[in-house]
């Protein structure tokens, strides 16, 4: 009886730690590991954003970083931190969510949107126009 239990103790544990590792949400680095993003869902979207710089201030001018390439010009004084980068992405299948957008604040472009979480730590963000075939994928890895 004992065994018994303690074998659908265990089996409960996995089962549970199983789902725990489905979930993108939390604070990411990036690629660079030169900022961090924090994803969070809403009404069963996912949307992400810049909580935290390595470089916090323009070289230039000492002022704090701020999206100057948006093609939105009235968007140029809206500050790095703070700003949305990953927006409507929806969970499709194991691991997977899509349908979404992610901006580019280097470049100034948005680009559609598909992750991928490897495991816990490990989330494969991919950019792209049109097909999934036509971008690139960045490495993001869960901060601690």
């Amino acid at each position: 009886m004992l065994k018994h239990i303690s074998t659908t103790v265990v089996f409960l544990l996995i089962t549970i730690s199983s789902f725990a590792q489905t979930t993108v949400e939390g604070v990411w680095f990036n690629t660079k590991k030169d900022g961090k993003i924090k994803i969070y869902e809403i009404d069963g979207k996912f949307y992400g954003e810049i909580v935290w710089l390595l470089e916090l201030f323009d070289e230039n001018d000492g002022k704090p970083k701020s999206d100057i390439n948006n093609p939105d010009v009235s968007k140029h004084d809206d500050l790095i931190i703070g700003l949305n980068v990953l927006k409507g992405l929806v969970f499709n299948e194991k691991n997977v969510w899509d349908s979404g957008k992610i901006y580019d604040p280097e470049n100034g472009k948005t680009y559609s949107c598909k992750m991928t979480l490897k495991d816990n730590d490990h989330l494969d963000v991919r950019g792209f126009v049109g097909f999934s075939l036509l971008g690139r994928t960045e490495n993001w890895t869960r901060a601690k």
